[in-house]
């Protein structure tokens, strides 16, 4: 029989950390200062993958989990733990990441941003699959450590209005012609208008194209049809001339216009108070000459510029390159902003010192982190004074925090969590360096 453990930690993926035998336990579903019995689905021999059992001592944190799919959909992983002690969780994680990984500690700990904990998921791609055993067709998120398709009647992360049309989806899907060929629904949200892309591996038959056409009507939504691989091959079905998809800064004066298969954050009013914050640690003035690697679309660019400073912005997407374009001249920006097409993972420092000089610097790389990025940059006078990081993989950015103030000369003087996921183990942060005075 296996002996009760004690949970220690939360590890970057949401599971209770314990040691037992000489291992370390990972147990799904377990919280910090509880005494836990573990039922083991992998065992190696120095760590073992586990399953909680039965909850001996329960922590303050444990609450009963909103929504009914939790334990089977693999889309959140903390609801049981109340969500003020996830986001203190999600702090301790950026801070040991930065103390082992890095080598580094931050002269100042952010207080965490926290936002609606329900409601707030804008963007998501769910899978389709047509199960008879089930009795039809599902549409959802896949459950825990499988390829299945969880059984799902609603979603509570995502807008109540689009949560209730996980079973409407069902059913549409079900009376379509290729009902077993729609692998994945994706949902994009914006300001005026919902967005659903279907990815279609057959064409639909007019029959097909009649209910997808009512559906819309009823329901108020947009559909686009994705016939190939590429997410881009994406294009609107019905109604055409819906509004355009956009989301909002609103303390920038800024309108986003985005594909629906363009990134863009999951949680938009998180995503305003991030841009904010990592403004607010920049301190762009007007003349500055800014570099924003990693842009996007123009997300933390456009309210750079609007400051007044001449921003140049990084991308190595093609098609991103030319939609931050066309945002900054939506936004009257394109006098101040540049893109420039660029593989920000294979850059080193004569790529960079041919960029010129930058008085200050943003970097929002995706989980692979700017290893390259923080390698390229001069020791001397050419770096950049300040730069700001915003990570959405706390591991990464502890390794470049390390090249950053142990071989480049900068202090880590800020860092802090931005809960934009709630109920997940995704850690969103921002971190402010400043070169060390000589």
């Amino acid at each position: 029989m296996i002996a009760p453990v004690t949970i220690e930690s939360l590890d970057q993926e949401g599971r209770g950390v314990a040691h037992a035998q000489g291992k370390v336990i990972f147990i799904e579903g377990a919280l910090p200062g509880e005494v836990v019995t573990y039922n083991p689905y992998r065992k190696k021999s120095n760590f073992e993958m586990a399953q909680v059992g039965q909850v001996l001592k329960p922590a303050y944190a444990r609450v009963t989990p909103q929504c009914r799919h939790f334990g089977t959909c693999g889309g959140c992983s903390l609801q049981h733990m109340d969500a003020r002690a996830q986001v203190a969780a999600k702090q301790r994680i950026l801070e040991d990441n930065l103390k082992h990984i890095g080598k580094v500690e931050s002269e100042l700990i952010l207080p965490a941003v926290y936002g609606a904990a329900w409601g707030y998921r804008y963007r998501a791609r769910l899978s389709v699959r047509y199960v008879a055993k089930k009795g039809g067709v599902l549409v959802g998120f896949h459950e825990k450590r499988s390829s299945f398709v969880a059984d799902m009647q609603a979603c509570e992360v995502m807008p109540l209005h689009i949560s209730r049309l996980i079973l409407p989806l069902r059913e549409l899907v079900g009376s379509l012609s290729i009902l077993d060929r729609i692998p994945q629904i994706e949902v994009s949200l914006g300001e005026e208008v919902d967005v659903l892309v279907l990815r279609i591996l057959e064409p639909l038959t007019s029959q097909d194209e009649v209910l997808l056409t009512a559906f819309a009507d009823r329901h108020h939504i947009q559909f686009f049809l994705q016939p190939e691989g590429s997410p881009q091959t994406a294009y609107p079905f019905y109604p055409k001339d819906a509004p355009e998809l956009n989301y909002t800064l609103p303390e920038f004066d800024i309108v986003m216009p985005f594909h629906p298969t363009e990134f863009t954050q999951v949680n938009p009013a998180m995503n305003r108070i991030l841009v904010r914050r990592a403004l607010n640690l920049l301190d762009p003035q007007p003349g500055e000459r800014i570099a924003d690697l990693f842009c996007g679309l123009g997300n933390f660019t456009l309210p750079i510029a609007r400051r007044g400073a001449y921003v140049a912005g990084y991308e190595g997407s093609a098609a991103m390159v030319r939609r931050a374009g066309e945002n900054a001249k939506r936004n009257g920006l394109a006098r101040n902003t540049q893109f420039v097409e660029a593989n920000l993972f294979e850059i080193n420092e004569a790529w960079m010192q041919g960029q010129g000089y930058f008085d200050k610097m943003l970097i929002d790389p995706p989980r692979e982190g700017a290893i390259a990025v923080v390698n390229s940059l001069g020791e001397g006078r050419t770096a950049p004074p300040r730069i700001v990081y915003v990570s959405c993989n706390p591991a990464t950015l502890a390794r470049d925090a390390g090249v950053l103030v142990q071989g480049k000369g900068y202090l880590l003087k800020a860092a802090g969590v931005v809960n934009m996921f709630p109920h997940t183990a995704h850690v969103e942060s921002i971190a402010l360096f400043e070169k060390a005075a000589v």
